[in-house]
């Protein structure tokens, strides 16, 4: 029961704060004058004059007026003081309205800064001062001890929850900001994500239907006159296409992994490891590749060893759409960096800077999350060259050359 009124309570206070306050401020009108009341009219040594109406009057304007202090505090505090004041120069009993004043400063405090309120306290001081000092004799400095303190508490419990409601506000406005920002770096994650994954089906289609484009108008060029060179398209065909759909498989796959999900399920990323089987599809699809790895071979950060291997994948498919009639050659060389190195000897059109296709501009992109280099450009002896470097931690042993080549 005492929970559901206290509920009642609250949700009456933010609906209408003025029906709180006049609510408020009636009850301490009518506590104070059931004590005055009580006493008697006129006790000796506090009061000159009985309790009459006008008595009653200013005791209710002095109360009443609260119901006005989160509007106009300074007003509410200036009339209750001065009803308070007149109270007690006409003569009736010092020891009463003192607790509405005190309740106005409080509230004038707690809505400004010090510079406003302080000022406030002296008016609301003197009033107080002034009902002591018509005490007796003997209770007189004692009196305004205590009413200095009181005064002093109530600033000091206003100035407080003014600080706390300001704290609360700029804690309110930093939890807004961090909040934005948090948006914001999602929004950004998303966006990259949706860019790394572009690049990564850019790689994966363009090689593959590359290749198959390529064997399959072969197929069908010698279709009715060598069968055994259209069966060896065909079945390249087969064979790149069933990669192509292993890659979007894995790819698709991390798309829908879930956070409890067990990734050891899911196939590895291609790397440097596959690249012989790379080279023998394109040897198949026309082109020969020349390859050549140096130094000391080792296992690499996934990162680099996916991004090394799908720039080799695209200059290659590069070559296989542009070069025409050529020959590739892939360079490897582990050492403090991995420099790889892809030439060709075509005669096709020159890829330039300047007309750089989502290719290149992947491969820029990836090598510049890693720190390295890339550069592509077409060789003065015809044919052209792309050329990265992978920035790569120290190597366990030392470098000797171990080539490996295949055609």
């Amino acid at each position: 029961m005492r929970v559901k009124l206290l509920s009642s309570l609250r949700r009456l206070a933010a609906m209408n704060p003025f029906i709180v306050d006049l609510a408020f401020g009636a009850a301490v009108a009518a506590i104070t004058l059931t004590f005055m009341f009580s006493v008697g009219g006129a006790e000796a040594g506090y009061a000159e004059r009985p309790l009459d109406a006008v008595g009653v009057a200013l005791t209710l304007v002095a109360n009443l007026v609260l119901a006005w202090r989160r509007r106009a505090p300074i007003t509410v505090l200036a009339i209750s003081c001065a009803a308070a004041l007149v109270f007690h120069l006409a003569g009736y009993d010092s020891r009463f309205n003192e607790v509405a004043p005190l309740l106005a400063l409080y509230t004038v405090a707690s809505r400004w800064r010090p510079a406003v309120s302080l000022p406030c306290v002296l008016p609301m001081a003197a009033g107080w001062w002034h009902a002591a000092f018509l005490a007796p004799p003997d209770f007189a400095w004692p009196n305004i001890l205590q009413v200095s303190i009181m005064v002093a508490v109530a600033w000091t419990f206003g100035n407080s929850t003014r600080m706390l409601v300001e704290r609360n506000k700029q804690l309110a406005h930093l939890t807004g900001r961090l909040r934005q920002e948090q948006e914001d770096k999602a929004r950004r994650a998303v966006t990259e994500e949706r860019v790394r994954i572009a690049r990564e089906l850019h790689d994966v289609v363009a090689h593959h239907m590359s290749v198959i484009v390529l064997q399959a108008g072969l197929a069908r060029y010698v279709f009715g006159t060598d069968p055994a060179t259209a069966r060896g398209a065909l079945t390249t065909i087969a064979d790149t296409g069933s990669e192509a759909m292993g890659e979007m498989r894995r790819l698709l796959s991390v798309l829908r992994i879930e956070a409890n999900d067990d990734a050891d399920g899911y196939d590895p990323a291609p790397g440097l490891q596959r690249l012989e089987q790379l080279v023998e599809r394109v040897n198949s699809a026309g082109l020969p590749v020349k390859m050549s790895i140096t130094g000391a071979v080792r296992p690499l950060p996934p990162g680099i060893d996916l991004c090394a291997y799908r720039i080799v994948q695209e200059s290659l498919t590069n070559v296989l759409k542009h070069a025409g009639p050529a020959t590739a050659t892939v360079s490897l060389h582990y050492g403090a960096e991995l420099e790889l190195r892809v030439t060709d000897d075509g005669s096709g059109p020159a890829v330039t800077p300047e007309g750089d296709g989502h290719g290149l501009i992947g491969m820029r992109e990836r090598v510049k999350l890693y720190g390295g280099t890339v550069t592509a450009a077409s060789k003065p002896s015809g044919g052209f060259e792309v050329s990265v470097t992978l920035p790569l931690a120290s190597p366990t042993v030392d470098d000797h050359p171990s080539e490996s080549s295949s055609q």
